[in-house]
């Protein structure tokens, strides 16, 4: 067993992760995410402090990928990871997620063509000199959304994590192409001549798709510079990863460094694992490295409000209370999240389906094994992190054969000694479950997913554009940020429901916050233009934005991330 110290600054999920055996792991795809079987390695995300160099001279069998900040990417033997955790300069240690990924009307609504009225016009805006990093799936460089009349195109880079070559700065991960390679396989007479030059794609489109909203040639910072990362395995059953998005806005950031140019960074895409209280390591990285360079980011807010994934409620010291939930058919694994006050004592206790009684699941720092029909449940409780005083007690349903038990299941909390009353709990994001799985009386607040319950990202929800409402389907509430302060989520709405995109040739609509970010993605390139480039304001990016009005309007100041965007969108 780990030391204490070592445990309570190991995650929950990383804790329970380790103890759980490697068949356990297989079956769970919460416990399996960042475990290389091959070769018994967890890649984990650690903030430290000092020199993490000695670390690695320390401890030979590791890599260290450092990120800006005091971040960094770890892959560990496991039999080194609790030596890791117990180090001195490490302050905290997580385990990767998984991300699940989430015009010319819309454009009009945004108030998007009145900056864009005249090309000789002095106030129009179109996002040149700024950099518009759009980290997804990739995208279709033949695409003429991203070339300009001369057939070049607009890409100043793409970084690509699933393609094994030569990797960018200290990254173990990837290929990077330039424009200059780019515009060489454009020239290409075949497409196989031009995939064997860059062979980077985009199968799922998604990317691609964000791209034209945010700054394709009919988007919305249609003059902007582009870089791409395609993150790694984005693919139907498999999803890329925290870590893989933590170095993904690092590299994005250090080219807009490199380029001397102010960078937009969009990030579609989420997961609903954690307090969703601002107190996870990408959380507070987001937080931190908005802080870094002329660095704005954008993150959707997610479309769970219209599923059945989140619920709540208060405890009261003399009544159970019992949450009911459905499993459908065919499920492989879920796992399910408890959060409460670390002050309030609770017991738990789960009913199956056929009426069998499971538990109680005991406060001890070991797992808790119990057996339905069909299912396993391994339950754990956690300890307060040094970012957070909320408990987590974590379940996990894998299948002891093919699937989990389908049906109502109910979990009964038992109240002993109760200070706080509050809870909540989440079920994965609705992309990584079947349908019809959810809780029977869903709460649709503290529905945003994680990371866009950063404070100092722009959080961005959806509404449909046609009928001026907000999107049912949008995530939405509150967060309780570190220091006590409420944050209300998202910072603000874009089109985000049937979206018309023409690009490649093609019309497509699409729907979701997914598709509403790279509108606010665009607008701060816009105004990044306007402020920075433009020099009416220097410091126009990140959290201690200022926006005066333009166009002989009346004069309007705007502060924290919302402000940023505000001004196109709102008062144009």
């Amino acid at each position: 067993m780990a030391s204490t110290l070592a445990e309570q600054k190991k995650e929950n999920l990383l804790n329970i992760s380790m103890q759980a055996t490697e068949e356990e792991r297989e079956k769970s795809i919460a416990l399996n995410t960042g475990y290389n079987k091959e070769e018994k390695t967890w890649e984990l995300i650690v903030k430290y402090n000092g020199a993490i160099a000695e670390l690695e001279k320390k401890y030979k069998d590791i890599t260290v990928v450092r990120l800006i900040n005091e971040y960094a990417i770890l892959t560990v033997p496991e039999h080194l990871v609790d030596l890791i955790a117990a180090e001195t300069m490490v302050e905290y240690v997580e385990k990767p997620k998984r991300l699940y990924f989430q015009l010319a009307f819309s454009k009009s609504v945004s108030c998007i063509n009145s900056l864009q009225s005249g090309e000789n016009n002095p106030n129009s805006l179109y996002g040149r000199n700024v950099i518009v990093g759009i980290i997804d799936t990739g995208i279709s460089i033949e695409n003429p959304e991203f070339r300009n009349p001369d057939g070049t195109t607009r890409i100043l880079e793409i970084w690509d994590q699933t393609i094994i070559g030569t990797p960018p700065y200290n990254y173990k991960i990837g290929t990077t192409y330039s424009r200059e390679q780019i515009n060489q396989a454009l020239k290409a007479t075949s497409a196989q001549e031009r995939r064997k030059l860059v062979p980077t794609s985009d199968i799922q489109g998604h990317g691609t798709s964000v791209a034209e909203i945010a700054c394709g040639n009919s988007g919305v910072a249609s003059k902007s510079d582009i870089i791409i990362v395609k993150m790694g395995l984005a693919g139907e059953t498999s999803f890329p990863r925290t870590t893989q998005l933590m170095q993904a806005v690092d590299y994005v950031i250090r080219k807009g460094i490199d380029y001397q140019k102010p960078v937009s960074i969009n990030l579609s895409f989420g997961n609903n694992y954690g307090n969703h209280n601002g107190s996870s390591l990408i959380e507070t990285y987001l937080d931190d490295i908005s802080n870094y360079w002329k660095t704005v980011i954008c993150v959707g807010s997610g479309n769970e409000a219209g599923g059945a994934t989140h619920t709540s409620g208060i405890l009261d010291d003399n009544e159970e209370y019992i949450v009911e939930f459905a499993i459908s058919e065919y499920e492989l694994s879920i796992s399910l999240q408890i959060w409460k006050s670390y002050w309030d004592e609770v017991n738990i206790e789960l009913i199956t389906p056929s009426g069998k009684t499971l538990g109680p699941i005991l406060s001890t720092n070991q797992i808790n094994r119990f057996y339905s029909e069909k299912t396993q449940i391994l339950a754990y409780y956690g300890e307060p992190s040094p970012y957070s005083v909320m408990q987590e007690i974590f379940l996990d349903f894998i299948p002891t054969k093919d699937y989990i038990d389908s049906g109502i299941w109910k979990i009964v909390l038992i109240p002993k000694k109760i200070k706080n009353g509050n809870f909540n709990m989440w079920l994965p994001a609705i992309g990584a479950i079947n349908v019809g799985t959810g809780f029977l009386n869903p709460n649709p607040s503290m529905t945003f997913t994680i990371p866009s319950t950063a404070s100092k990202v722009i959080s961005v929800g959806a509404y449909d554009a046609y009928n001026s409402s907000y999107s049912n389907f949008s995530g939405r509430g509150y967060v309780a940020q570190i220091g006590g302060e409420t944050v209300v989520k998202p910072d603000i709405v874009a089109p985000g429901q049937n979206i018309l995109l023409t690009g490649g040739g093609k019309s497509t609509r699409v729907t979701g916050t997914s598709f509403a970010t790279p509108f606010v993605t665009g607008s701060a390139a816009l105004l990044m233009e306007w402020g920075i480039v433009k020099g009416n304001d220097a410091f126009l990016y990140g959290d201690g934005c200022e926006i005066i009005g333009l166009n002989q309007r009346k004069p309007r100041l705007y502060g924290g991330p919302t402000g940023l965007v505000q001004f196109f969108l709102l008062n144009m």
